[in-house]
């Protein structure tokens, strides 16, 4: 089995596609300019020009069509950090990134804090307080980012950065990029995933998406948001693209849990957190090791052991069990081969949306709820982990 890691690099396309339209922005300057130099074209104050001379006499000229990176201007540079030059030149760089999150808020130019502070309005010359609405304001300017309900709570810039360590377990990660959008009522953050973290691990030969990025807006009108991404944000457009085309991501509104709910998160974003040189050699393994249908079923027996005095009923349903994950092992087979990793794929499938459940409490009368909260909360991690012990026995 080979592990494949094979990605384009989108964002080295997009600044190659960027840096041809900046040259062609900057050659129509220069033609504009020895035009206007020669009295044959005027600037307006709207910023537009008009034509004065020839056939075109006239005619009004819009803008350049210079590419606009969207970042927060509110200092005297532009709010982005990144490990690496982006395509419109601005930001505060560290070749090869830090991990030092004070530095990336103060770099990126997102170390403010935002607070909450009641709504007020004008009312027949009196100043009132809403009841229920309050604005989101920047703690460093006091420039006002949105208008929210009573039961938003604000998660602060530096808590995306704690959420995103704590998702990759680990505290030492480099940080690829981190910057404000309009005015900085969004911030975007992203990492470089670890090689210990995996996406999807439980496949053959599954893509490898190089980052992961936190996009947390304090505006209201969006939800805190983790995406898994070919993407490295540094400019407006590349933030929208990271989430357009996200493998897969998370979204939580701006509750006061919100940032605790780290291992819904992984789970969501199909991250694997182990070491991955150990995952993949005992994957390989496993797709190496021819195993017969009598082998899987010692495997299935195992797993649920029947007592001697078991009912009808008890071995009826270990019967029905077992034919599924049967039917289960070979179509998996016809995948990936009559190996011991098929079996493993089958009785992960089976525990993730065929096994029986009975929901209860509030999920009760609601069995598609039920499973998505067990898979959520891994409630069948113990028996998935001890089916993979089996297996890794019969390796050769």
């Amino acid at each position: 089995m080979t592990i494949t890691t094979d990605v384009t690099d989108v964002n080295a396309a997009f600044a190659t596609e960027r840096a041809e339209q900046i040259d062609a922005a900057r050659a129509w300057e220069a033609r504009l300019a020895e035009r206007i130099a020669r009295g044959e074209v005027e600037r307006l104050a709207d910023g537009r020009y008009r034509v004065l001379t020839g056939w075109d006499r006239g005619e009004i000229l819009s803008a350049t069509g210079m590419p606009q990176h969207g970042l927060d201007m509110t200092g005297d540079r532009a709010a982005l950090y990144s490990a690496v030059p982006a395509w419109h030149g601005l930001g505060q760089i560290i070749p090869g990134g830090t991990s030092d999150v004070d530095t990336v808020l103060e770099l990126a130019g997102i170390a403010y804090d935002v607070k909450r502070v009641p709504a007020l309005y004008e009312w027949q010359g009196d100043i009132l307080t809403h009841t229920d609405k309050f604005t989101t304001v920047r703690a460093d300017t006091g420039a006002a980012l949105g208008t929210v309900g009573a039961r938003y709570e604000v998660i602060q810039n530096r808590a995306a950065f704690a959420f995103l360590q704590e998702l990759v377990a680990d505290m030492g990660v480099i940080w690829e990029s981190a910057g404000a959008l309009r005015g900085g009522r969004k911030v975007f953050i992203s990492l470089r995933l670890p090689e210990h973290v995996t996406v999807d691990a439980e496949g053959i030969n599954d893509k490898i998406i190089p980052f992961i990025s936190a996009i947390n807006a304090h505006d209201g009108n969006h939800p805190f948001t983790v995406v898994v991404t070919p993407w490295r944000p540094v400019c407006g457009n590349t933030e929208r693209f990271a989430v357009r085309d996200a493998y897969t991501r998370w979204t939580v509104r701006h509750t006061a849990s919100a940032t605790d709910r780290i291992k819904e998160a992984r789970r969501t974003l199909g991250l694997s957190i182990r070491y991955y040189e150990q995952w993949a050699a005992e994957e390989t393994a496993l797709a190496r090791t021819d195993l017969a249908i009598n082998d899987f079923h010692k495997v299935i027996n195992s797993l649920w052991p029947l007592d001697e005095d078991a009912t009808d009923r008890t071995r009826t349903i270990a019967a029905k069990r077992t034919d599924k994950l049967d039917d289960l092992f070979r179509t998996e087979a016809e995948r990936s081969g009559r190996t011991a990793y098929a079996a493993e794929r089958a009785v992960t499938e089976y525990l993730d949306h065929y096994a029986p459940i009975r929901p209860s409490g509030a999920l009760k009368g609601n069995p598609i709820g039920a499973r998505g909260q067990r898979l959520l909360e891994g409630a069948d991690d113990e028996i998935k982990s001890k089916a993979h012990r089996k297996l890794m026995l019969l390796r050769r």
